[in-house]
């Protein structure tokens, strides 16, 4: 998590200068108090994050962060006063999936895994309505302030023991700078600007479809059955969601 961290943080903050050169600390004094809590949120939930991947199967840990969109709808409600449409609500039922996955997480003692991942929804899902809420200001900087919270914490957790083979820093390189800062953070954020939200929750399911198939293959982790059932109601839910918000969208 630290050099990960530390990558994806460097790579973030020298594309923010890029974009904004002097006026940098200007921007990040705009992201205010709100933003300093998204950047708690979206620092600490790499933490659970890993939690969740050593002490539950891939597949149950990514099905079940799949219900973000439905957090994010039910938050947005409760505190953007955002009206959630019938589709949602049903779709949300379908998701129940998840208390299949969690069941057989009691089964084969993965309990704590699970709710790691589950934590990890939820944080990520306040992030999300932190950022409709501060739809004029660009939280480009929150991330790099999360990432520098994750450091911290990664460093008192370890005692500042962060001796690693030069392979596994390698690997933190291209995990930080490569897949979670360039990918899955600055190209992401360019992207929404030009897509629907359904769009985006659509591309965003093939990390969850695809993961579970990666380990599958290359660390020989096989899903359970009823991983698979319940992320099947998961995926098909938030699929049938957002085909449903794009076939009703104008144009």
């Amino acid at each position: 998590n630290f050099y990960r961290s530390f990558f994806m943080g460097l790579l973030l903050l020298t594309l923010a200068g890029a974009q904004y050169g002097r006026g940098l600390g200007r921007v990040f004094r705009r992201i205010g108090p709100l933003g300093l809590i998204a950047s708690f949120l979206i620092g600490i939930a790499p933490i659970f994050y890993v939690f969740a991947m050593t002490e539950t199967t891939v597949a149950n840990a990514l099905f079940i962060i799949a219900t973000v969109p439905f957090f994010t709808a039910v938050l947005a409600w409760l505190f953007l006063a955002e009206r959630v449409r019938t589709g949602t609500w049903v779709a949300m039922a379908a998701a129940a999936g998840i208390l299949v996955m969690v069941g057989e997480g009691l089964a084969v003692g993965s309990l704590f895994g699970n709710a790691m991942a589950l934590l990890v929804a939820l944080l990520f899902s306040c992030f999300a309505v932190i950022v409709r809420r501060q739809r004029d200001v660009d939280l480009l900087p929150a991330l790099v302030l999360g990432a520098l919270f994750t450091c911290v914490v990664s460093l008192f957790a370890t005692g500042g023991a962060l001796a690693i083979s030069t392979h596994d820093l390698l690997l933190c390189l291209v995990w930080g700078a490569g897949i979670s800062g360039l990918v899955g953070n600055w190209l992401f954020i360019k992207a929404a600007r030009h897509l629907a939200a359904a769009e985006v929750t659509l591309l965003m399911m093939t990390e969850f479809v695809l993961g579970p198939i990666w380990v599958w293959l290359f660390v020989a982790e096989v899903p359970g059955r009823y991983t698979l059932i319940g992320g099947a109601l998961v995926l098909g839910a938030v699929a049938g969601r957002a085909i449903s918000d794009i076939r009703a969208r104008p144009g």
